[in-house]
């Protein structure tokens, strides 16, 4: 019997860093029939590298309408490497829709593994309160009609820091999901990380940190802090949420378009 021995098409890795809107996304996640940013990636990608095999792979989802300022996805090219990465990105960026922006891209060896890579991420929740917004908001930021107890909402946020059972603060969630996790920091704080000149005078961000958070999680934490605000969750209500075994029910996802990605950062 002859065998015939096949060489290893040689493989080309790359980190890719980018940022988007998502107000007109259905999340990150490729969908049959939906319009997502990595099926946009990937179109985009069909066209600036026609002759090319390939696939991405992102480092994390996000929810319909939700945006990032900084996320990465990690781009295996087979075959033959890109010729001049500058160019690359420049032909990319030009053929990509308007609100999606590749902000870097670096080679990377084939021991990176973009989902096993240790990472921080920092997401930022943008709300106003007490008044209805310019409809030009609506992408950005959260609105809320009722006035909200601010600096309760603040004090409270606090107590979210720390590693706590999020059960409560998850949708659907499956007998295997690990619902301890480790907020590194939590904290409410006067907007300044969008502006336009159609935002409310005033405007606020919930600036939360972690390696790693469940689906709806921070959306649902923002929405215990704003049934905090509107005085129909109590401090003690919170702390007894973040229990072991807890019998909380929560059912307020805060809106998708008031949060984004931040900043990731691999460690």
């Amino acid at each position: 019997m002859q065998y015939i021995s096949q060489m290893q098409i040689p493989r080309f890795y790359y980190l890719i860093h980018v940022q988007f809107l998502g107000f007109r996304y259905s999340g990150w996640q490729k969908q049959p029939n939906q319009k997502t940013v990595e099926g946009m990636l990937t179109k985009t990608l069909k066209f600036v590298l026609p002759n090319s095999k390939f696939k991405i792979l992102g480092a994390g989802r996000t929810d319909a309408k939700v945006s990032a300022l900084n996320t990465a996805f990690e781009l295996f090219l087979d075959k033959e490497p890109l010729e001049d990465l500058k160019v690359f990105m420049h032909d990319f960026n030009v053929n990509l829709p308007p609100d999606i922006r590749i902000i870097s891209i670096e080679q990377v060896n084939e021991n990176f593994n973009i989902i096993q890579e240790s990472k921080l991420k920092e997401y930022v929740y943008l709300f106003s309160f007490g008044q209805k917004n310019h409809p030009f908001c609506a992408p950005f930021l959260a609105n809320i009609i009722e006035q909200l107890n601010v600096d309760l909402m603040t004090d409270c946020a606090q107590l979210f820091i720390g590693t706590h059972d999020f059960s409560s603060y998850t949708a659907r969630l499956q007998p295997n999901t690990q619902v301890l996790r480790t907020i590194e920091s939590c904290e409410i704080k006067r907007n300044e990380i969008l502006t336009a000149n159609f935002f409310p005078e005033v405007s606020y961000a919930l600036h939360i940190t972690g390696k790693g958070f469940m689906r709806y999680q921070i959306r649902m934490i923002m929405g215990a802090l704003i049934q905090l605000g509107k005085g129909e969750l109590t401090a003690t209500d919170i702390k007894e949420s973040l229990k072991k075994e807890n019998n909380t029910v929560l059912t307020y996802v805060a809106p998708g378009s008031g949060l984004l990605l931040n900043k990731l950062k691999f460690t």
